[in-house]
């Protein structure tokens, strides 16, 4: 090497450029991993929450027309202060509700869940349970054997006016 080369890298710390050359390029690339993370997953969070909110809608409208439906022993005991339901008339007409109705977008499968019924004769509790579709997450997660479920609750009473 010439003296004119010599003195210009000792300039320059020994050759320090060549050392970090490409340091760039690797930063780039981890945040560019780091916000594709990100916006994968705003998706599927997004994505489950939109789906809890469509199994919460149906079932508010299973509840509602459980609510609605007059159990057989109102037609020998009569009506009080609201309509009569029990624990099987809700189950079964939440069940005939959610078979009417198309599978909500998002939704992989939807059923009544345990823990539906009436507590006190007169209120339809209706807890569904889906299990959620998530864009580009959810293959992973059945890969490993797992997927993301999600539970809901309604509760629904039809109280009788009397007539004037």
């Amino acid at each position: 090497m010439t003296r004119r080369v010599r003195a210009w890298r000792s300039r320059r710390g020994n050759g320090a450029a060549g050392d970090e050359a490409g340091q760039v390029g690797i930063l780039i690339l981890g945040y560019t991993v780091v916000a594709i993370l990100l916006i994968v997953g705003t998706m599927a969070v997004t994505s489950a929450q939109l789906s809890r909110m469509r199994l919460l809608d149906a079932a508010d409208g299973a509840a509602l027309d459980a609510a609605d439906s007059l159990d057989l022993a109102a037609y020998r005991e009569g009506l009080g202060s609201s309509v009569v339901v029990s624990d099987d008339t809700v189950v079964r007409t939440a069940t005939a509700y959610l078979e009417d109705r198309p599978l909500p977008v998002g939704m992989l499968g939807w059923q009544v869940a345990p823990g539906s019924g009436s507590p006190d004769g007169q209120t339809a509790v209706v807890r569904l349970q889906g299990r959620a579709e998530l864009p580009w997450v959810g293959p992973l997660l059945e890969a490993l054997g797992g997927s993301v479920t999600i539970t809901v609750e309604s509760r629904a009473r039809s109280d009788l006016q009397p007539v004037p």
